[in-house]
Formats: structure tokens, sequence, C-alpha cells
């Protein structure tokens, strides 16, 4: 399903996080981003993987990373998940999917016998030049950061 891979320059994007503002990829020219995209807010799964970041986030900035999540939800639902978690890292509302589809982790997925478009939890580290460091499609929600450390 993935057609980009470590090494690959880092698809550019444009879009609005929680606040309405545009996030753009190179507004972190110069940054490492881990880039994280999720199915959905307030979820068990999406709640620990983000509680995980949130309760790391100083040691991600001390190691110079900043953090954006990623998922189909609006603005307003982010707020809510923001303000219920103390989430302290912007989350970008990709209501179309343009950037689900340009880093490839929009597609079919099943569940209970349903067949439906979404988004496959996937974390792209990108490094200051905009090009992706690492990818990791097998997440560990509750020890997300851990992963991102090892």
């Amino acid at each position: 399903m993935f057609h980009l891979k470590e090494g690959d320059k880092a698809p550019d994007f444009s879009v609005s996080d929680e606040t309405g503002k545009m996030v753009n990829l190179s507004d972190f020219a110069g940054k490492k981003l881990v880039l994280y995209f999720y199915p959905k807010d307030d979820t068990p799964g999406c709640t620990a993987q983000a509680c995980s970041l949130r309760d790391n986030y100083q040691s991600f900035m001390g190691k110079g990373y900043a953090i954006l999540g990623v998922s189909p939800d609006s603005a307003k639902k982010h707020v809510k998940f923001q303000d219920k978690y103390s989430l302290p890292f912007s989350l970008l509302a990709d209501e179309d999917h343009a950037v689900s589809e340009a880093y490839g982790v929009w597609g079919e997925k099943k569940f209970m016998g349903r067949t439906y478009m979404g988004i496959h939890r996937t974390t792209f580290v990108i490094d200051e030049q905009g090009n992706i460091e690492r990818i990791i499609d097998k997440v560990d929600t509750a020890n997300h950061s851990e992963q991102l450390f090892s």
C-alpha cells in the first residue's frame, strides 16, 4: 500500500490545523518532524497514541522534533480532542484526505466484516531537509513514543 519509502522526499502539504491556520511541510524546514496519521479523534487506540506522544512531548522537543497529528476529523473535533487530553501539538484536519492520499495511508480497511475507506495508522519521521527518515506502519499505540525513540 505504501508508495513512499525511507529516503524519499516527503510530499509537501498545505492543510488547516485545529485553529484554522494553514500548515505546510515547508514550515518545518530545518527541523525534524513526527507526522503521525491516525483514524479518528477520541477513540481508544488514537487516544492512547496521542497521550503517549503528549507524555513524552518535552523529550521530543529536547531532541529537536515537532509533532503533527493528521486525521480526517474536522478542526472542531480536533479542538475537543486536544482540550480533553491536553495535547500540546497541532492536529491537522485532512477532511478531503489529500494529505493522507499523498502519503499513501488512505485506503480500504476492514473491521468486523465491514469494508470502508480510512486512514491506515502510520507515522513518518521527516528530517531537517524534508526527507523521510523513518516509517512506522505497525504502531504500538500505548508505547508509540518508545517506538520512535528506539
